[in-house]
């Protein structure tokens, strides 16, 4: 009996180890990914002809929104551990509309920049600097609605009860994932609205 409860014991904790493993290996990833993007902004912006423009107020909203969704799904998680799991469902819904929030403001930021005359392709002045601001952000974009959909997955299970004190492995993981998400994009958003200053 203790065998067996001390194989499971281990069986459980590998494969822990290893969800956290490729975890952590996808966002290094994506860290790389993103490096590579700024610093191709440095290159391109130092090679002149570059197209400096205002950020649409949208960001600057989404951005905040973020900010507030990292806030309630940290809460989540703690209620998590304490075993109240109807206000830990509740914060984790609130996070998934927080999600969705973000995700619609940054299509009005494009929607904007496009009233403004930035586009993806700059057809009448072969500028590229609205090029890399839109990669950037739809990128960040993508991977977010794998957040969003992981926060969904964690609430699901969060009302079925399946989270327990010693036992949300899964909210662990989202909520890892969701942090790094906003730091991902709060680092994105300073280096795009202050470009001009630091480069």
């Amino acid at each position: 009996m203790n065998s067996n409860i001390s194989s499971t014991q281990i069986s459980a904790e590998d494969n822990e180890r290893s969800k956290k493993f490729l975890l952590w290996l996808s966002m290094i990833s994506m860290v790389m990914i993103f490096a590579a993007l700024t610093s191709a902004i440095v290159v391109r912006k130092a090679d002149g002809n570059w197209f400096s423009f205002a950020i649409p107020f949208e960001f600057t909203l989404s951005t905040v929104v973020l900010l507030l969704s990292s806030i309630s799904i940290g809460a989540a998680v703690t209620l998590t551990k304490k075993e109240r799991k109807g206000p830990a469902s509740l914060l984790l819904l609130v996070t998934f509309i927080f999600g969705l929030i973000f995700a619609w403001l940054q299509f009005k930021g494009w929607e904007a920049l496009v009233q403004n005359d930035i586009y993806f392709i700059d057809n009448k002045t072969g500028n590229i600097s609205g090029s890399f601001f839109y990669v950037v952000t739809a990128l960040h974009l993508l991977h977010m609605i794998g957040g969003i959909i992981a926060v969904f997955v964690s609430f699901i299970q969060s009302m079925r009860g399946k989270y327990t004190t010693k036992n949300y492995l899964g909210l662990k993981l989202s909520a890892t994932f969701w942090h790094f998400l906003d730091g991902l994009w709060l680092y994105l958003f300073l280096f795009l609205q202050f470009q001009d200053r630091i480069l």
